[in-house]
C-alpha cells in the first residue's frame, strides 16, 4: 500500500507532519480527518530503491493476535509502560513473523507515534476495526478495557468460524472421498470388467455401456479434467474476489439457498450485531462503527444494506428504520435495535442479539449435520450402487444364458 506525506494542523492548532498509508490521496485525507487533523498538504511518497526479503516463518493467525491482545490488556492494567509491554510481548511470542511486527510497532511508538498509528502501518495484521477501537481506547484513557473487549470479540468470532467449518468439513470430506473412490473404480476397476465383457459376444445392457463409456472417457482425459477443474476453481475464486457484481450475485444466491441460506443469514446477523455492539460500547461513533461493520461483514448483500442505512441515518433517521426495509435483517432484530436506541442501551441490546443468534447458529449447525449425514450416505449408496449393479448385470445375464 502506498504512503503519503502530509502536513496538517491538529485541533489545538499545532502543525503536524508525518506519513499515512492508504490506497489513494482521498483515502489518506479521510484517515487524517478521522484523526482530527486538518490537511494543509498531502503528496505521495516517492519510492526509493527497496529490496524486500520474503518473511520466513509461520503465518500470523487470529489466535496469535487474540493472545497478544489479552496479554497486552493484562500488562496495561498492571501499570506497565506501553513500550515495555511491546518489548515483552515481542520477545515471548512463538511466531517469529509476528514478533518482528511487534518490534516494528515498538520502534514506531518510541519514535513518537501513537499506538493506533503504529498499528495502522500493518493493515494485513490489524484490521480497521482493531485500530479504530484502539484509537478510541487511547483517546478515552481506557486502553486496557478496550483491549479486553477486543480479545473477547475476536474469541467469539473465531468460535463462530469454527462452528461453520465443523458444519462443512464432514460433508465435504465424505464427498471428496466418494469422488476419489469413483475415480479409482472408473480408471482401474471398470477397464478390467470391460475386457472380460468383450469376450462374452453378447450385447451389454445400456447401464453397463454407459459406465464403460464414462470409464474410457475418464481414463483418456483424467489429467485434462483435473486441470480444467482446478483452473475453473482458481478462476472463479479470482473473479469472486475482484468482481463486485459477481460477488454480490453469489452472496445473494447463497442467502436464498433452502438449507444453508438460513444458516448464512444467522451468521451474518450474529457477526453484524457483535461487531457493531463492540464498537459502540468502545466509544466509536455510530456512523464510523457502521462503516467498519459493513466492511467486515463478509457478505456483499449485508454490506450493501448497512451502507444504504448509513445514508438514511445521516439524514436523521434511526438505525432501525432503514434496516427494517432490508430483508437481510429479521423483524425481531430490527425491533430489538429500535428498543436499544430508545432506551439508550444500544450496545447491550446488540450484544444480546449476537448471543441469541450465536446460539441459533449452534442449533442450526447441529441440525444441519444430522440432516446431511443420511443424505450424503444415501447419495453415495446410489452412485456406487449404480456402478456395481451396472458391472454385475452382464454377469447375471450370462448366468441366465448358460442355464
Amino acid at each position: 500500500m502506498p504512503s503519503f506525506k502530509y502536513v496538517g494542523k491538529t485541533r489545538s492548532g499545532t502543525v503536524q507532519e508525518g506519513e499515512v498509508e492508504a490506497k489513494d490521496r482521498l483515502a489518506a485525507a479521510a484517515i487524517l480527518r478521522r484523526r482530527n487533523i486538518t490537511v494543509q498538504s498531502i503528496k505521495k511518497k516517492s519510492k526509493g530503491i527497496e529490496i524486500k526479503i520474503p518473511a520466513l516463518g509461520k503465518k500470523i493467525k487470529d489466535k496469535d493476535i487474540v493472545i497478544f491482545t489479552r496479554q497486552f490488556a493484562t500488562m496495561i492494567d498492571a501499570g506497565l509502560p506501553l513500550v515495555q509491554c511491546l518489548d515483552i510481548l515481542g520477545t515471548q511470542t512463538d511466531n517469529k513473523v509476528f514478533g518482528k511486527v511487534i518490534d516494528q510497532i515498538k520502534g514506531n511508538v518510541e519514535s513518537g507515534a501513537t499506538f493506533n498509528e503504529s498499528l495502522r502501518k500493518h493493515p494485513n495484521v490489524f484490521s480497521e476495526l482493531y485500530t479504530n477501537m484502539v484509537e478510541a481506547g487511547e483517546t478515552g484513557g481506557v486502553l486496557d478495557t478496550i483491549l479486553n473487549r477486543l480479545s473477547a470479540y475476536m474469541e467469539k468470532s473465531i468460535s463462530l468460524k469454527k462452528k461453520i467449518k465443523s458444519a462443512l468439513v464432514y460433508p465435504a470430506s465424505i464427498i471428496c472421498i466418494a469422488i476419489l473412490v469413483v475415480i479409482f473404480l472408473m480408471i482401474f476397476v471398470i477397464p478390467i470388467f470391460a475386457q472380460m465383457f468383450a469376450g462374452f459376444g453378447q450385447t451389454l445392457p445400456i447401464y453397463t455401456r454407459i459406465v464403460i463409456g464414462l470409464s474410457n472417457f475418464m481414463k483418456s482425459y483424467i489429467l485434462f479434467i483435473l486441470a480444467f477443474t482446478i483452473g475453473a476453481m482458481v478462476f472463479f475464486r479470482h473473479l469472486y474476489k475482484r468482481n463486485l457484481k459477481v460477488r454480490r450475485s453469489v452472496d445473494s444466491t447463497l442467502l436464498k439457498l433452502p438449507i444453508f441460506g438460513t444458516l448464512i443469514q444467522k451468521v451474518a446477523v450474529a457477526k453484524f450485531t457483535r461487531t457493531l455492539g463492540t464498537l459502540v460500547s468502545s466509544g466509536v461513533p455510530i456512523i464510523e462503527g457502521l462503516e467498519i461493520t459493513a466492511k467486515t461483514s463478509g457478505n456483499k448483500v449485508v454490506e450493501g444494506a448497512v451502507i444504504s442505512a448509513i445514508s438514511s441515518i445521516k439524514e436523521g433517521q434511526t438505525i432501525a428504520e432503514p434496516l427494517s426495509r432490508k430483508k437481510v435483517f429479521p423483524p425481531m432484530v430490527v425491533q430489538m435495535i429500535s428498543v436499544g436506541e430508545n432506551t439508550g442501551a444500544l450496545d447491550t441490546m446488540l450484544s444480546k442479539i449476537a448471543d441469541f443468534y450465536e446460539e441459533e447458529v449452534d442449533a442450526s449447525v447441529a441440525g444441519l449435520t444430522s440432516l446431511l449425514e443420511p443424505l450424503i450416505m444415501a447419495f453415495l449408496g446410489v452412485i456406487i450402487g449404480f456402478v456395481v449393479v451396472a458391472m454385475y448385470l452382464p454377469i447375471f445375464k450370462l448366468a441366465t444364458f448358460i442355464k
